[in-house]
């Protein structure tokens, strides 16, 4: 039975790795649940309590980072209430469309949004590459994060 746990867990924490770069899949809060089971198979014994402490407090700021870093650049940028809903509904459109859409359909979403709000375009892409940058910086601060956490679950491991 331990075994299949320790399988549960590498499998929640791989998983959790890809779904940081994918939209659909709670990447962070995978990777944490992956090192709280391990934990939790070791009785806290090889990975303490302190090592899933500090995974918590960073999966909670990995969570935080992935909505702030989008909605300050788009508010900085001047987006309205709907430039903000188009960027949402352009990243769970991108979730179907495959890469080129998991990257492109934000910025898209975005100016649309912000077009309908203004009916200026040069706003509306200002606002909608302000919103895509956005996400590009949250999904690279996302990625450290994990990475962090796995690799602070290594160490922890060997150590």
């Amino acid at each position: 039975m331990t075994t299949a746990l320790w399988i549960v867990a590498v499998l929640m924490i791989v998983v959790g790795v890809a779904g940081t770069v994918l939209p659909a899949l709670p990447g962070v809060i995978f990777v944490f649940g992956g090192i709280l089971l391990a934990a939790w198979i070791g009785d806290f014994t090889v990975i303490s309590g302190w090592t899933v402490g500090l995974a918590a407090v960073l999966a909670a700021i990995g969570f935080a980072v992935d909505y702030v870093a989008q909605l300050v650049s788009a508010q900085r940028a001047g987006a309205t209430p709907l430039g903000i809903a188009g960027a949402a509904v352009g990243t769970v459109v991108g979730v179907f469309t495959g890469l080129i859409g998991l990257l492109f359909m934000p910025l898209i979403g975005a100016a649309v949004g912000e077009f309908i709000a203004h009916r200026d375009a040069l706003r509306a892409g200002k606002v909608g590459v302000a919103t895509w940058v956005g996400l590009l910086v949250g999904a690279v601060l996302k990625l450290a994060i994990v990475f962090t956490m796995v690799g602070i679950f290594i160490a922890a491991l060997i150590i």
